[in-house]
């Protein structure tokens, strides 16, 4: 995260790596225990659930580190500028 409130990419990819790997997984197991001549018919309904997961997960997970980079960059001992023009 840099102080512009925006986020890392790299930081990004590295905190969703572990569940993309797991989501990967799901992909891959929905496929291999789908029966012969049935493989996209068995398997599109957990893989499909697989992926919405992932993209709510990744969706919740950037904008939760949007909120803190940007949170982050204010000073919290700094008054806003309309405080202080609204005192005078």
């Amino acid at each position: 995260m840099d102080e512009s409130g925006q986020i890392s990419r790299q930081q990004f990819i590295e905190s969703m790596r572990e569940q993309f790997e797991h989501t990967m997984g799901q992909v891959a197991e929905a496929v291999n225990t789908a029966a012969d001549g049935a493989w996209i018919d068995a398997s599109e309904h957990a893989v499909r659930n697989a992926f919405a997961e992932f993209r709510q997960t990744a969706y919740s997970q950037a904008l939760q580190m949007r909120i803190e980079a940007t949170e982050s960059s204010f000073s919290p001992s700094e008054e806003p500028e309309e405080r202080k023009t609204a005192r005078k």
